[in-house]
């Protein structure tokens, strides 16, 4: 069965465009055309991964996304945005999009950009569901979650899959390339600052104090590593 797309935009021809592109490429589409058809469409059917326009009528996509997250549903989300201003990138990704593409883009660009992501998801479904214990951290890769003291926290998709890595990789020293290439599954051509407002994130999460972390440590000049807290 092909992979379920649904396109979130209220220019017809970008929805045309996109529907012909990613049907030729194997998926089947659905296409929403403001932000309260994408909640409605989104909460009701199941798609494999949601392209969702920044600037929509009814809801924009930062709303979209924030009430979807809130809502439990954590299907993959790209975000299109035809400002080219790191604001409304990082708080797309922080309210849970996975990644986003900025306007003009071509369907090339897109069909990577979805593939990526999907091949990031089913990777991480069909990992070892093993917790992993760090200190008083207790990871659940099944869940999506994690305990300190028995205290839950959650985490956007992309904050797990930051943690997740840097878990796996305990006491490594990554750099910030590498987590964007293992997390990202692709460069983002230099903007780093994504994975340091993950990991700002993750610190707030997880921290007993952010401003002297144990878990995550940061390596000046190299990149970022998870340790076992001293005691």
């Amino acid at each position: 069965m092909s992979q379920r797309i649904l396109i979130v935009d209220d220019e017809k021809p970008i929805v045309t465009l996109l529907k012909y592109n990613l049907e030729k490429a194997g998926f089947s589409t659905d296409e929403a055309y403001d932000g309260l058809e994408a909640v409605r469409k989104a909460e009701s059917n199941n798609y494999d991964l949601i392209v969702l326009d920044l600037m929509l009528p009814e809801l924009d996509g930062i709303e979209v996304c924030k009430q979807l997250r809130n809502n439990k549903i954590e299907t993959p989300i790209l975000m299109l945005t035809a400002k080219d201003e790191e604001f409304d990138k990082v708080l797309g990704l922080e309210l849970g999009a996975d990644d986003y593409l900025t306007k003009p883009f071509s369907p090339k660009e897109v069909i990577a950009r979805i593939k990526a992501i999907l091949r990031r998801t089913k990777s991480t479904t069909q990992n070892s569901f093993r917790s992993l214990k760090i200190g008083e951290l207790v990871i659940y890769p099944e869940r999506y979650e994690a305990e300190i003291n028995s205290e839950t926290i959650t985490f956007t998709r992309k904050e797990f899959e930051l943690l997740y890595f840097l878990a796996k990789n305990k006491g490594k020293v990554i750099s910030r390339d590498q987590l964007l290439s293992g997390v990202w599954d692709y460069d983002f051509v230099g903007d780093t600052r994504i994975v340091d407002v993950h990991i700002s994130h993750l610190r707030d999460k997880i921290e007993p104090d952010t401003k002297k972390p144990i878990y995550i440590k940061t390596i000046r000049g190299l990149g970022y590593k998870l340790e076992e807290p001293v005691k």
